[in-house]
C-alpha cells in the first residue's frame, strides 16, 4: 500500500528539520542554526492515530541567491508536486517575510492542502505573534514550537484530515514483487528478461527509469505483478532533483510489493550505497531475494561464486535470511532460478504455523539452551502463537520481556527458521508479559 506524502516547506532556518525530527521521533535531519543547512530532501515514515504517511524534509526556499539555492528550489517544487499535503513552516520571531510570500505563491499554484505552522513560539506570551500570518491567506496558523513539542499534535491532527483515503490495488492472487537497487545495476534489463519482451526501455545511462511501472503477467499458471523502480542512491549523495523524485517513487513501489528483488552489480561488486538501498526494504519488513546481476561478465575461477556469496553475507548480515541468485539479465540466463525463489519466499512470507508445532519447537529450544541471566533475571517463554503473516509475526508470552537478551532472541529466531520454511522472509518476535 502506497503511503500518503507530506512535504515540509518553508524559507531557511525556520525550524523545518526540528519539526521533521519531532514528528518522526528520530534525529535524521541535520539541525543547525546556519541558514540553508538542509540542502537534501530527507524521507521518513511517520505515524499519527494509526495513520502512516511519508514525510519529506526540504531545503529552505529564499529569494536571495545563495549557493545551491536553485537546486533547493527545484527539489522543493518536486516535493510539493509529489505531496498530498503541504506543511508550511514559518518563523514567529521574524514575522511574515518576503521569502514566506514567495513560498505562498508556489503553494497557491500547487493547489494542495496546506497546514500552516508558526514555529518558535516557545512560550505563551508569543502566541499572539501567530495571528500575523493570517495575512498569507492559507487558513488558521497553528502556534508551534518544534524545539519543545508544542502544537505538534495539532499539526498532525490537521494533516491526517487532509491525507487521501488509503487505497490498495487488488491484484487478486498475483504475487507482487518490486525490483530495487542503485542506478545502473541492470534493473530494467532484468524486467525485460522476466517478462521475456521489451516491456521497458533499457539503457546504460544512469537514471533512465524515472518512475515505477507495474506489469502483470502469468508464468506456469501463476500470476505475478512486477513493479520496476528507478535507482536508489544514498541520501547524502543525491543532489539531482530527478534522482530524489525517483527515490520517493521507489519507496512507494517497495510499500506496494510483497517481495523485493534487491539487485547487485557483479561487475562493480558491493558498494556502500547497496547497504542503504537494501535497508529501505528491510525496514519495510518485506520478503527479500538478493539478485547478483551481470554474472556472465565476471571472470570465474574455482570458488568464485561461493566467495562472492560469503562477501554478501558478511556485508549484509541484516539480510542473512535472504536467498541469493546469480543471473545475467542481458543473456536471460538463470531467470528460472528467480521464479523458483519467488515461489519459495512467498510461501514463507504468507505462511501460518499451527500453535502446537510452534510450542513444541520453543520448548525444545529452551531445554537445549536455557536463556542467560540478563537485567536481573532469566527469560522464560511459556507460550507462543502466530499473530499474523506477511511477515510472519509471533507473540511470545514470557515472565519479563526485559530479561530477553538480543543473542537469545536471535537463537529463538534461528530455531524457528530451522524448523519451518521461512526462507527469505523477515520474522517479527513480539514479547508480552504473561499476567
Amino acid at each position: 500500500m502506497a503511503l500518503g506524502v507530506v512535504a515540509i516547506i518553508g524559507s531557511p532556518n525556520v525550524g523545518k528539520s526540528t519539526i521533521f525530527n519531532r514528528i518522526c521521533g528520530r534525529r535524521h535531519s541535520i539541525v543547525d542554526d546556519e541558514p540553508g543547512v538542509t540542502r537534501d530532501r530527507l524521507y521518513e515514515t511517520a505515524s499519527w492515530l494509526n495513520r502512516d504517511f511519508r514525510l519529506i524534509d526540504t531545503g529552505g526556499i529564499e529569494i536571495e541567491n545563495r549557493p545551491f539555492q536553485e537546486q533547493i528550489r527545484m527539489q522543493a517544487q518536486i516535493a510539493i508536486e509529489e505531496a498530498d499535503v503541504i506543511l508550511f513552516v514559518v518563523d514567529a520571531q521574524k514575522g511574515v517575510s518576503e521569502d514566506d510570500r514567495m513560498v505562498t505563491k508556489l503553494l497557491y499554484k500547487a493547489k494542495k492542502p496546506v497546514v500552516l505552522a508558526v514555529n518558535k513560539i516557545d512560550n505563551t506570551e508569543m502566541i499572539p505573534n501567530a495571528s500575523e500570518f493570517y495575512a498569507l491567506g492559507l487558513g488558521n496558523p497553528i502556534p508551534t514550537s518544534g524545539e519543545h513539542g508544542i502544537g505538534i499534535g495539532d499539526i498532525l491532527d490537521k494533516i491526517i484530515k487532509y491525507l487521501p483515503e488509503e487505497e490498495e490495488t487488488d491484484y487478486g492472487d498475483a504475487i507482487t514483487f518490486s525490483i530495487i537497487g542503485r542506478p545502473n545495476v541492470g534493473k530494467s534489463s532484468l524486467v525485460n528478461a522476466i517478462l521475456n519482451k521489451e516491456r521497458v526501455i533499457v539503457s546504460n545511462i544512469v537514471g533512465t527509469t524515472r518512475d515505477s511501472v507495474d506489469s502483470m503477467f502469468t508464468r506456469d499458471g501463476q500470476e505475478y505483478v512486477v513493479i520496476d523502480t528507478a535507482g536508489l542512491k544514498k541520501r547524502g549523495k543525491i543532489y539531482e532533483s530527478v534522482d530524489k523524485y525517483s527515490m520517493l517513487r521507489a519507496l512507494a513501489a517497495v510499500d506496494r510489493s510483497e517481495i523485493v528483488l534487491f539487485v547487485i552489480d557483479a561487475e562493480t561488486g558491493i558498494l556502500e550505497q547497496d547497504k542503504h538501498v537494501a535497508g529501505y526494504a528491510a525496514e519495510r519488513k518485506k520478503a527479500i531475494i538478493i539478485v547478483v546481476n551481470k554474472w556472465d561478465t565476471v571472470k570465474r575461477e574455482q570458488n568464485t561464486q561461493s566467495d562472492f556469496e560469503k562477501k554478501i553475507r558478511k556485508e549484509f548480515q541484516f539480510l542473512d535470511y535472504a536467498p541469493i541468485v546469480f543471473v545475467s539479465a542481458l543473456n536471460r540466463s538463470k531467470i528460472d532460478r528467480i521464479f523458483e525463489k519467488i515461489k519459495t519466499v512467498h510461501e514463507a512470507y504468507d505462511t501460518h504455523i499451527s500453535t502446537s508445532l510452534l510450542n513444541d519447537v520453543i520448548q525444545d529450544a529452551q531445554m537445549m539452551n536455557e536463556a542467560p541471566e540478563f537485567n536481573g533475571g532469566r527469560l522464560k517463554i511459556y507460550f507462543i502463537n502466530q499473530a499474523n503473516s506477511c511477515p510472519p509475526t509471533f507473540v511470545l508470552f514470557v515472565n519479563k520481556p526485559k530479561y530477553a537478551h538480543f543473542s537469545y532472541m536471535r537463537y529463538i529466531e534461528n530455531r524457528l527458521r530451522n524448523a519451518f520454511n521461512l526462507d527469505g522472509t523477515p520474522i517479527d518476535l513480539v514479547l508480552r508479559e504473561r499476567v
